[in-house]
């Protein structure tokens, strides 16, 4: 980048003269010879547009795309509407950050108060952040929220997903917080562990639906948090709310969320978006910013930043958390995609995951070998056994351009979207009678 520099080699050189020193490499006189690179980065010559693109295809060819894909666990394969792209990727949108001088910046920050706006219908909530970075640090963030002088350990449901157990995990074992993971009985947490909860909780974690796709009874889980003076937490998956209850009707105090499936490509893990909402008594705790209205001095709509990140004011040691910024890309994205298929569109998605789901279980459970591994009831993903090694199974299907259920132990974790109908399950379905000889 240094042809790009805003300065010219007199100008350098008289830097240079203005501080001592005569060439640039004086700079690094300090630093021990047999460090120093001694010529050039071996970078190639510049290439015609034309002959870099064909290199670049050649190389994301060699990724595997499957043409249906019956895996969740986290990343779902939703459709995306066009008129999403087409709204995101025009250049007064394509930001991925919240500007600095913020209020001259007035569509940008219309967009993430849509955004906020779109949150709060969403679960239920009465105020919503302007996004943060994926669902995992927006659950350990939002557990964050909670911690008191008197109160300070946490529970966290072992149906959660794993990678968000373990990323909560880490933020209190970096701030010395007592950890407890709530353990579970046939797919569900153990209720029984929250009805003697210590005087010293701050708060409890649930994910509804859970890892395994099944429904827990949240709106107990809220109560019993409650009753013992804590606070309670859901993490969810945004879809499931176009027919299930939201966090804010079972009373939940603060609800995150990974944001994926609201019209962001899984794009092999990211970027994604973190979903934070909250009730009005934990908006001062809620970390990052959030976009307010108002009016200007003549009167008309404006848009400001009622909270900013006081990570960025404060000294580190007195930060309650380490967010700064926010997903803006990703926080429009989502916003796109729900004004785009509105309440009875995300409905209707929603229903389409469920009875796919329900349907694929049933011919599923039909084979030899894959009977359900729960019997509750479930959203869109499910868990089954398989009747032979996993990882073969995993690999058998690949050749026929199926991506199947995770891998969880022996077991495989199935899920299914919108996109796959009941021809393209049945599909499946024989192929999989193929795979295994049935």
């Amino acid at each position: 980048m240094g042809s790009y520099l805003p300065s010219t080699a007199g100008e350098r050189q008289e830097m240079l003269k203005t501080i001592g020193l005569e060439h640039l490499q004086d700079l690094y006189r300090d630093v021990p010879g047999s460090v120093l690179l001694a010529d050039s980065v071996d970078i190639p010559e510049g290439q015609p547009e034309m002959v870099v693109r064909s290199k670049m295809e050649a190389m994301a060819a060699r990724n595997t795309v499957f043409p249906t894909v019956l895996r969740g666990a986290g990343s779902y394969d939703h459709y995306i509407p066009a008129i999403v792209s087409t709204v995101t990727s025009k250049e007064e949108f394509l930001t991925t950050y919240t500007p600095y001088q913020a209020e001259i910046s007035q569509g940008v920050l219309q967009s993430i108060f849509e955004y906020q706006t779109l949150m709060c219908e969403l679960t239920g909530m009465d105020v919503s952040n302007a996004s943060i970075y994926d669902g995992a640090s927006a659950a350990a963030e939002a557990v964050m929220m909670t911690q008191t002088r008197e109160r300070s350990k946490v529970y966290v449901a072992s149906t959660a997903h794993p990678e968000v157990i373990q990323t909560i995990k880490t933020y209190c074992w970096g701030r010395g917080i007592a950890f407890v993971e709530i353990p579970q009985k046939d797919g569900l947490l153990d209720r029984h562990t929250l009805e003697t909860l210590p005087a010293d909780t701050a708060c409890v974690y649930i994910q509804q639906p859970n890892f395994y796709g099944l429904f827990e009874d949240a709106q107990q889980v809220a109560m019993l948090a409650h009753q013992a003076g804590a606070k309670a937490v859901m993490g969810f998956y945004p879809i499931s709310l176009g027919i299930c209850k939201t966090p804010g009707e079972m009373d939940f105090d603060i609800a995150v969320g990974e944001g994926q499936s609201l019209g962001i490509p899984m794009s092999w893990g990211g970027p994604y978006l973190g979903i934070m909402t909250a009730k009005k008594d934990m908006m001062r705790m809620l970390p990052g910013r959030i976009a307010g209205e108002t009016v200007d001095n003549e009167g008309r709509r404006a848009f400001v930043l009622t909270l900013q990140a006081r990570e960025q004011h404060i000294r580190r040691e007195k930060a309650s958390s380490n967010v700064c910024t926010n997903q803006a890309l990703c926080a429009m994205t989502a916003a796109v995609y729900l004004a785009a298929m509105g309440p009875q569109g995300l409905r209707e998605v929603a229903q389409l995951c469920y009875e796919g789901a329900h349907y694929f279980g049933d011919e599923l459970s039909k084979l030899k070998g894959f009977e359900r591994v729960h019997q509750t009831e479930f959203f869109n993903e499910f868990m089954s056994c398989c009747p032979m090694d996993v990882h073969a199974f995993e690999a058998e299907m690949a050749k026929h351009g199926i991506l199947c259920g995770l891998t969880v132990d022996d077991k495989l974790l199935w899920c299914v979207t919108e996109k796959m109908d009941k021809a393209a399950i049945d599909g499946v379905i024989a192929v999989i009678r193929e795979v295994c000889g049935q």
